[in-house]
């Protein structure tokens, strides 16, 4: 456990931060409790961290911003990136897990462990995480990006997906790929992970070479995919994400 104290408050997609650029303080917390009375609270004993979670379509006190979380993690250090990820993520997990999934009891917190306990069947939940993969994939020097149906944002990224039960990370790679785009992949190699709380993935990073096919999209998930030259990309992933890194740095 770390010896300070940490307040991080975050709000749907956003962390919430001081005007002034002093750090949250548990006066802060305090204060917003005052104004959000049915906000959530939760501490993580592991990190000696307390998230706050404020009501999603609500706006901010006096003195106080919302700040896309993506971005504020591309600007801090890996340390306090992660820790705002993880605070998100928690948040996301409290205000999602109240009753126990076998006896329907109430829940409340472990006092040890980072799990809410069935006071009845004494059975633990424990944030739940999501492995995924990404990947990206290369043809002749250049770079299969796709635009996703499902996306907010107009851009082009890499093939992502969730990993099924039974599989290993790089049969996910594969299928994934060719149940998007209709194309087969060889050599896959593993690169990186990064946790993403929206809500609750892990995703591992991948690139994979090119082996056969022709683009036969799936069209309830992909609008538009295309071979792109590195030096002439479309619109893309920024900084924060785990695609950017893999199109960025390890092609």
């Amino acid at each position: 456990m770390s010896d300070t104290a940490s307040y991080i408050v975050t709000q749907g997609r956003n962390i919430v931060l001081r005007t002034d650029g002093q750090a949250v303080s548990e006066q802060d917390c305090a204060r917003l409790e005052q104004f959000y009375p049915n906000l959530t609270r939760y501490y993580d004993r592991t990190n000696n961290l307390t998230t706050i979670g404020l009501p999603a379509q609500s706006g901010v006190p006096e003195g106080y911003r919302a700040f896309p979380l993506r971005s504020y993690f591309a600007a801090q250090p890996t340390a306090i990136g992660s820790l705002a990820f993880r605070a998100k993520a928690l948040v996301e997990w409290r205000e999602s897990t109240h009753f126990c999934t076998q006896c329907g009891s109430a829940l409340s917190d472990d006092q040890t462990l980072t799990a809410r306990v069935c006071p009845q069947c004494q059975r633990l939940f424990f944030p739940r995480i999501d492995p995924c993969i990404i990947v990206l994939v290369k043809k002749e020097g250049k770079f299969l990006l796709a635009r996703h149906v499902q996306r907010n944002q107009d851009i082009y990224a890499c093939i992502a997906g969730f990993i099924e039960a039974g599989e290993s990370a790089e049969h996910a790679v594969a299928r994934e790929v060719f149940e998007e785009t209709g194309i087969r992949v060889r050599d896959i190699c593993y690169r990186a992970s990064q946790s993403w709380p929206f809500p609750g993935q892990l995703m591992l990073g991948f690139t994979a070479e090119y082996d056969s096919g022709e683009f036969r999209f799936q069209p309830d998930e992909i609008a538009d995919a295309q071979w792109f030259d590195p030096d002439n990309l479309p619109p893309s992933p920024s900084p924060g994400s785990l695609a950017y890194r893999l199109i960025h740095e390890f092609a």
